[in-house]
């Protein structure tokens, strides 16, 4: 029997196709370019220095241009209007390296990746788009007390825009992960009005929700079929029709870390382990067991702390697809190593999406 949830059947349903032109910096593999294509608008080019993060967003036919640009690079706007004009920029979106402001590293105000927010700066002063979004880590709002938050509302303001801020929870918005991020949303003639959460805590999507229905891969092959039916409406919608299963080949581990992972109650982690156990790992990350009635905690793009709520393994890259709400239609290229780097450091889809018809609404209204 199908769990049924009108909310998620509201949360897929595709736009109808808006004649605005997008442009998606560090586009990486692409969840922000997929949530504005769900949401009607076409995307013009997509710029990332990551080859296999460019292959995976052309396979999957999302954009008309690929660029294999280093924003680092001070020419690199000479070589984006080879290919494309400013006059054909409506929307730019972008989500920046975040190691130089994440949580889980050191925050340096000088490290070069915090300086990547003025690729945006040059893109967005020199094509003047009706709408930007700036994507990453809540902890951008904090670093050094605020100062590189107010730094970067500063910058656009002064190029005639009124910029939004505000942190958002993807499990919010029908994505089956907790997973917050900072939000810069700049219009040229009004602030932009955050969406509010559609989905009450009791409306979660949850890990078993999004994931039961997959093979369990317990004798370690890889399958490329599906073996049960659907279990949830997010399920049936997550599969998109897909006749076949990528992605979804397992890890092996060793005999010693399946038996730590299996001393790991459901949604718990290494302060659950006997004395003794698990200690190579011991920061707060370590050795999580996903809660299969909860959203699954923020994916790693290390793929190597957080483990399936029932089975003895790190979830897939397919798995970590559905926790950021790519289709299963939707192929992630490369190593495994680049793929689970791809979809965990990516937007989840359908908050992009969200993000995308609330920008469109609120432009239209001017």
């Amino acid at each position: 029997m199908i769990k049924k949830n009108k909310k998620i059947l509201r949360t897929f349903k595709c736009g109808k196709k808006k004649n605005l032109n997008v442009i998606d910096l560090f586009s990486g593999c692409g969840g922000l370019s997929l949530g504005f294509q769900m949401a009607g608008y076409n995307i013009k080019g997509m710029i990332d220095f990551d080859e296999d993060s460019l292959e995976t967003a052309e396979a999957n036919n999302l954009a008309e241009h690929y660029l294999n640009l280093d924003l680092f690079k001070e020419n690199w706007l000479d070589e984006f209007l080879k290919q494309i004009n400013f006059s054909e920029v409506d929307i730019i979106v972008a989500g920046p390296p975040c190691q130089g402001f994440s949580l889980t590293g050191p925050r340096k105000l000088d490290d070069k990746r915090n300086q990547l927010y003025k690729a945006v700066y040059d893109l967005v002063s020199k094509s003047k788009p009706k709408a930007f979004l700036i994507e990453n880590v809540k902890g951008m709002a904090t670093l050094y007390k605020g100062k590189v938050k107010e730094d970067i509302v500063e910058q656009f303001s002064s190029l005639g825009y009124f910029v939004s801020t505000k942190i958002l929870n993807s499990k919010n918005f029908g994505v089956p992960q907790s997973r917050e991020r900072l939000f810069y949303i700049g219009l040229k003639d009004k602030y932009f009005d955050f969406p509010s959460s559609l989905f009450e805590e009791s409306e979660y999507v949850t890990c078993r929700e999004a994931l039961d229905d997959l093979p369990s891969l317990e004798n370690l092959e890889e399958t490329l079929a599906y073996t049960s039916n659907e279990s949830s409406d997010f399920q049936k919608l997550i599969k998109n029709n897909s006749k076949k299963l990528m992605n979804h080949q397992p890890t092996r581990h060793t005999s010693e870390v399946i038996s730590v992972i299996k001393q790991v109650p459901e949604g718990g982690n290494h302060k659950d382990l006997p004395p003794g156990v698990g200690e190579s790992r011991k920061f707060n990350e370590a050795w999580t067991r996903y809660d299969g009635k909860k959203p699954s905690r923020t994916i790693d793009t290390g793929h190597r702390n957080h483990f399936h709520y029932e089975y003895h393994r790190v979830p897939t890259v397919r798995e970590n697809c559905r926790l950021q709400s790519f289709p299963d239609t939707y192929e992630v290229c490369g190593t495994k190593t680049s793929q689970n780097k791809q979809i965990g450091n990516a937007v989840p889809v359908l908050l992009a999406k969200k993000l995308a018809e609330e920008i469109y609404e609120q432009i239209k209204s001017n």
